[in-house]
């Protein structure tokens, strides 16, 4: 196998087998900047009869129907998070109907799906094309189990792959909390509503055949939402659970009440009010952690007294931002997946929550995705470095326990994005000389606030002059890390078997960012 170095430091091999070549990662805006444009892959379609169902009698009958064979590609959604019945139910049934050396290329795998890692071990799952591993799933992978190397892509990577033809999805299994006859979904209402799909529309849009699972099958037509439109469903298949309730959308996101995670939230709040970018029209993202969320509350607490409304909030959507929007602190909420129970009810009540799918949320490659006109995000971390560069996938122990998700997608289109973590965690120090694996790369990484000071990447100096006239606690990268290392240790390198990668790391516009090599045991 060949490898490059990246424009990151990285090697990275310059091919993936049963995939072909890839390019190394060149910079953030490179491939953006060339202008060239991206290849267009909409799937060959089979036109349908006219009819006035398209109720298949049983999931093997609609598997059957739909042409799937041995070495195909199938997709899912992660919509449903901890409480998804789906993924286990169709690859069970697969594996019953004796299937092999398929590629599983869901949007996400949950936390709770180490079933997958059983599938691979019975010969169902040849290759894996997601966001991220966790679980059992990410020690099997970090084992260097599987014999073909896992694709790990950012959600605006993996839509624009979508529509590259890179992922060429032959069936989509498509969640579907409440579903008519045609097909028309959606995941606003039913026993198993989740709120946006997101994620489901790209795939119903681009994959060669589309079976729509639901446990709520509804008088036609379906409304007042559709997520998926009739025209880009061929089958929909009735069950008796798409999941547990209790464990898709759980109630609303707290906000922490850890001192130490409300000085790094405070931290972070401080940089944005000193940088004069919290102001009328002002765009927002920001996650459903404690530590984020505390973010949020400061903003709120701030656009209130100042009277601000701001243009948009934006991304995984929590009752909390739902709440902001509702208060007039938002124009509009642009939704491509919704983290709580409350956010249900806003996409359903409010014209101005809106339903995206990740190509609008994040693909680099398009006409203008949100995330290029957003102020600020603000992201979490396992670790970072004094280059800036984030790691949000693999563990201090080496294994894969987490998932790209949108960050590095943020944090390049973000006018300023702050990455909010502890200086330690654990006893293990935060930054490091080096992360384990480069998820978003240091130049489109504005600070750090940890609950010890901020730091703040020196290709900002507009940052860190706002700052020190703020009388901000601003640290250098490298002064930090030593103070933390004095009372926490250095930690000890991870065995790593570096003539044996499992895994790829894809920039989002389709370029090598970094490799992710086998845990020695």
């Amino acid at each position: 196998m060949n490898f490059v170095k990246n424009a990151a430091g990285r090697l990275v091999p310059t091919e993936v087998h049963g995939i072909g070549a890839f390019a190394p990662y060149r910079g953030a805006l490179s491939r953006i900047l060339e202008g060239n444009p991206s290849p267009s892959a909409f799937p060959k379609r089979k036109p349908e009869p006219p009819c006035r169902s398209k109720v298949a009698p049983s999931l093997k009958a609609a598997i059957e129907k739909s042409g799937l064979e041995n070495g195909m590609t199938v997709s899912f959604h992660h919509h449903l998070r901890n409480g998804d019945k789906v993924i286990p139910l169709v690859l069970e049934t697969l594996l019953q109907m004796g299937f092999r050396d398929l590629t599983f290329a869901p949007s996400s795998i949950p936390d709770s799906h180490d079933c997958v890692a059983d599938y691979v071990r019975k010969g169902l799952i040849r290759r894996i094309w997601t966001s991220g591993a966790r679980g059992e799933v990410g020690r099997m992978i970090s084992r260097g189990e599987m014999g073909e190397m896992v694709i790990i892509r950012s959600h605006g990577g993996r839509a624009r792959a979508i529509e590259e033809g890179s992922i060429q999805i032959d069936v989509a299994f498509l969640a579907a909390p409440a579903c008519d006859a045609l097909g028309n979904f959606t995941g606003c209402i039913g026993k198993s509503a989740c709120g946006s799909l997101g994620y489901a529309i790209t795939d119903a849009r681009f994959a060669r055949h589309v079976i729509a699972v639901t446990d709520n099958l509804v008088e036609y037509p379906l409304h007042p939402h559709v997520s998926v439109p009739q025209y880009l469903v061929n089958q929909v298949v009735v069950v008796d659970s798409l999941g547990d309730p209790a464990k898709i959308a759980t109630g609303a996101a707290r906000i922490t009440r850890n001192p130490l995670d409300l000085k790094v939230a405070e931290n972070a709040y401080r940089l944005l009010s000193a940088s004069g970018i919290l102001a009328p029209g002002c765009s927002f993202q920001v996650g459903a952690g404690g530590a984020s969320l505390a973010v949020a509350a400061f903003v709120r607490d701030h656009m209130r007294e100042k009277g601000i409304q701001g243009s948009f909030g934006l991304g995984g959507i929590s009752g909390y931002m739902s709440q902001m929007l509702e208060e007039g602190l938002f124009r509009g909420l642009f939704d491509v997946q919704s983290f709580d129970s409350s956010v249900t009810g806003s996409m359903v009540r409010n014209r101005s929550h809106m339903e995206i799918d990740p190509s609008w949320y994040a693909n680099p490659m398009n006409q203008g995705c949100l995330v290029h006109n957003l102020d600020v995000v603000i992201l979490a971390a396992l670790e970072v470095d004094t280059d800036f560069n984030v790691n949000v996938l693999t563990g201090n122990d080496g294994y894969l326990r987490g998932a790209s998700g949108g960050h590095s997608d943020t944090a390049a289109g973000a006018r300023v994005a702050i990455v909010v973590a502890p200086s330690f965690r654990g006893g293990v120090p935060t930054i490091k000389d080096r992360v384990q694996t480069i998820v978003t790369p240091g130049e489109t990484v504005d600070a750090i606030a940890t609950e010890r000071g901020i730091c703040i990447n020196p290709r900002r100096a507009d940052l860190w002059e706002a700052a020190r006239k703020a009388n901000l606690p601003i640290r250098e990268i490298t002064d930090l890390k030593k103070e933390v290392e004095r009372f926490t240790g250095v930690p000890e390198p991870v065995e790593l078997d570096t003539d044996r990668v499992v895994a790829v790391v894809e920039y989002r516009d389709g370029t090598l960012l970094d490799s992710i090599y086998r845990v020695r045991e």
